[in-house]
């Protein structure tokens, strides 16, 4: 069974930056896509940034330029580096890996808050 735990969320100024991390064990990890979401109250949970098994990635369009993902295979370990922080942040953040139809291939993790809040 893949166990997701998510990391680094915390309260931050807006213009701030933090870095989560999520740690996935019971997987080949290494052969995954993997990605970080997120889901804000009252809204559906989204897919924010991926990234491939060879590093590859891609941005929804109200992060690019902003969170730059990245992963550790040896680590089982992804990353989502999160600058220039806005309210329009903050959010629940869940990593997880997604299928080709729009779902995904682990149960979900905890997550992590991120308050974006001056």
């Amino acid at each position: 069974q893949v166990q997701l735990v998510e990391s680094g969320g915390g309260l931050v100024q807006p213009g701030g930056s933090l870095r989560l991390s999520c740690a996935a064990s019971g997987t080949i990890f290494s052969i995954y896509h993997v990605g970080w979401y997120r889901q804000a109250p009252g809204k559906p949970r989204s897919l924010v940034a991926s990234i491939t098994s060879d590093g590859r990635t891609n941005y929804a369009i109200p992060v690019k330029g902003r969170f730059a993902i990245s992963r550790d295979n040896a680590k089982n370990t992804v990353y989502l580096q999160m600058n220039s922080l806005s309210p329009e942040d903050t959010a629940v953040y869940y990593c997880n890996a997604p299928t080709d139809d729009g779902g995904t291939f682990w149960d979900w993790g905890q997550g992590t808050q991120v308050t974006v809040s001056s």
